[in-house]
């Protein structure tokens, strides 16, 4: 738990204050962001298994319900501004109480259009966001 606590905090530190991601359906909650692997010290990276890179984000995806973390499908599409489209893979993970979704995408220096599918208890959410993306200098 003190890894996923280490790693929530350090995902705090690499977006800025204001930026809470946040989607509700319902009871359910789902949290996001995206982000440079790069902003990761790297033993928070290593202990979360994200490969750090200068043009290398992540993905990364929680479920709540009732404060609680729920078991979920993470389904993802990242669009360019050309309107490439690459699927997106996730991978779970779990430490103690807590699950997440992550994923990596290489990318350059552009806007990102991202549609999340979450499907969990059965039901399918959908949510759009963008961000963009700079290279590590």
């Amino acid at each position: 738990m003190h890894r996923f606590a280490m790693f929530l905090f350090a995902l705090c530190l690499a977006l800025p204050a204001a930026a809470e991601r946040k989607q509700t359906f319902g009871d359910l909650e789902v949290h996001y962001s995206a982000y440079n692997s790069s902003f990761l010290q790297p033993e928070i990276a290593s202990a979360a298994g994200i490969t750090r890179g200068k043009t290398l984000g992540v993905l990364s995806v929680s479920v709540l319900k009732a404060g609680k973390a729920q078991p979920a499908t993470v389904k993802a599409q990242m669009l360019n501004l050309m309107g490439q489209a690459r699927n997106l893979t996730f991978r779970e993970v779990r430490e103690g109480d807590a699950i997440y979704y992550l994923s990596q995408f290489p990318f350059s220096e552009e806007k990102l259009h991202f549609k999340v599918d979450v499907t969990s208890g059965g039901q399918l959410n959908t949510f759009e966001f963008d961000q963009e993306f700079f290279p590590d200098k």
